[in-house]
């Protein structure tokens, strides 16, 4: 029986192979059919080479994934790790999978700061990786600011690194039919906003 949870091997997600596929599948699926369905506006900074941990918060956590890694410039994008909600995403082994293959994810303990969930994520920074986590500790209801959990705050403190806050405005229609459409289109800007310190 395959390891889930915290205990589910990621490093293979980070390997040579497996980023040539993840890029192609971003560069001819994910991030094409992203603009499509939600054609954003990107603003940041030039200077957005450097290694940083990626704060942010958006209503649909899923879709959310897929709206920052299409803003975000191919160089960042590439080296970018996603800390997925280890309940949601990690105690199916086929769900696991996916999300490793797709987002490069690693799993976090998002009710508890876990020291090993929070080592992991604290050594992939360090070795320059780019860290997209929510502050929240998971996708928020109503869209609305809610309080942070203390493992962004924690990471961003023992690391050093740049923290970039994000917001995704009006992507919540995205989530599928049982969420109201936007009046008269299937498609509905989405703004991003990134702030470089």
């Amino acid at each position: 029986m395959p390891k889930l949870g915290l205990d589910y091997p990621t490093k293979w997600g980070r390997s040579p192979g497996i980023r040539v596929v993840r890029n192609l599948i971003h560069s001819t699926f994910l991030v094409p059919y992203t603009r499509y369905l939600s054609p954003s506006r990107f603003a940041a900074s030039r200077n957005s080479r450097r290694r940083t941990i990626h704060l942010r918060r958006e209503p649909h956590e899923q879709y959310g994934y897929a709206l920052v890694i299409a803003a975000l410039p191919g160089a960042i994008r590439r080296r970018l790790v996603v800390a997925a909600a280890m309940d949601n995403f990690f105690m199916d082994s086929r769900r696991a999978l996916r999300t490793v293959l797709v987002f490069n994810a690693i799993p976090i303990d998002r009710h508890k700061v876990n020291r090993r969930s929070a080592q992991i994520a604290f050594d992939l920074v360090q070795e320059d990786w780019n860290l997209l986590i929510y502050p929240e500790g998971g996708r928020t209801p109503d869209g609305e600011l809610h309080e942070f959990k203390g493992g962004a705050a924690y990471l961003a403190e023992r690391s050093m690194k740049t923290v970039i806050p994000m917001y995704i405005h009006e992507s919540g229609w995205l989530q599928g039919p049982s969420t109201p459409r936007p009046p008269n289109s299937s498609r509905r800007p989405t703004s991003t906003a990134i702030t470089l310190s």
